[in-house]
């Protein structure tokens, strides 16, 4: 496979000092793997700290800013950061006001971010912890004991972090995270196997002609495997897959994400079959985001997510944000 790289050993540091020219207004230590805000600590507020392999991106390093995350912590290709980058990103952003660990339901993300609540505390960082785990897909996996966490890790990041941002207290934020949690919902395609870095050649068998329903962002196995769909069908399947789970009833925020090897002009497409689906089951759309945002490296396929909101969950994901990846309002 041809890649972009120098080596593989090396992707992840270079990939931060590129993000480190590209965003001045952050601080990113390479050596240590920390993505922080440029204005960190900020008197009276609490702070957000996530983080998982690489690979992922935008997420998480890419959600790091002004009404969102205050830090993020890079591990290796698919593979969780370690407590020592979760206790140092911890205690760079703390204000005194706490810090919420943003974790997604994968064993090793779990262990790490709850030795390194451990460690935080010990160093008398105040920490709460809220846990994704929105896939409707399946419900154990070669990387989970439940569900796994993917695109409302998105939605949890952003309107936390807007609670965040106005100054609510620890124990408020990490509610509202959990409320997005709870009212999320989320089930991925793949039309592609994923090549990592250190491998270099597709880490499953996905045959032309055939696609996986319900992936992870690893490339784990899903649902099942079919012979390709149109757009329109892949969509039924997806957002009925949601819903049935789901059953909102309030208006939903819909992201339609790309795995990050499918183009805008498909996930468009893709984006008006998906609202095709939800006008016929009665689902008002509140808000909608189509991009690749939780990606799985050069994976083809989508992701679709879905959240009922309420009035205060919507004017949070409406406040003002500005990280690379996500920016409006200001």
């Amino acid at each position: 496979m041809k890649m972009l790289i120098n080596v593989p050993e090396t992707v992840v540091p270079d990939a931060l000092r590129g993000m480190a020219a590209a965003h001045p207004e952050l601080t990113v230590d390479v050596d240590n793997r920390v993505v922080i805000r440029g204005d960190a600590p900020v008197a009276g507020k609490v702070a957000l700290v996530s983080g998982g392999g690489s690979g992922h991106e935008p997420l998480h390093g890419g959600f790091v800013g002004p009404g969102m995350l205050s830090a993020a912590c890079p591990g290796e290709v698919f593979t969780s950061p370690v407590p020592d980058q979760m206790v140092r990103a911890a205690a760079a952003v703390d204000s005194g006001a706490g810090v919420l660990f943003v974790v997604k339901n994968y064993t090793g993300d779990v262990l790490n971010f709850d030795m390194a609540a451990e460690l935080a505390e010990d160093e008398g960082v105040q920490v709460a912890r809220v846990l994704v785990n929105d896939d409707v897909a399946v419900t154990d996996s070669l990387y989970t004991a439940g569900r796994r966490g993917t695109g409302a890790t998105l939605f949890v990041e952003k309107i936390a972090g807007a609670a965040a941002e106005e100054g609510r207290p620890l124990e408020r934020v990490e509610a509202i995270a959990r409320r997005v949690n709870e009212r999320s919902r989320s089930f991925g395609v793949a039309l592609s196997a994923v090549t990592t870095p250190a491998k270099g050649t597709p880490t499953f068998d996905l045959p032309p002609g055939e696609l996986e329903l319900g992936i992870g962002i690893h490339g784990e196995p899903g649902r099942e495997r079919r012979r390709m769909m149109t757009s329109g069908e892949i969509a039924d399947f997806a957002v009925n897959a949601v819903l049935e789970d789901l059953k909102p009833s309030s208006p939903v925020l819909v992201l339609v994400n790309g795995m990050g090897a499918t183009p805008l002009l498909e996930l468009y497409g893709f984006n008006a079959e998906v609202h095709r689906v939800l006008a016929q089951r009665g689902v008002p759309v509140a808000r909608t985001l189509v991009g690749n945002y939780v990606t799985s490296l050069d994976m083809a396929g989508c992701s679709v997510t879905l959240c009922a909101m309420d009035e205060e969950l919507l004017r949070l994901w409406d406040a003002p944000v500005r990280t690379p990846a996500l920016r409006w309002g200001c």
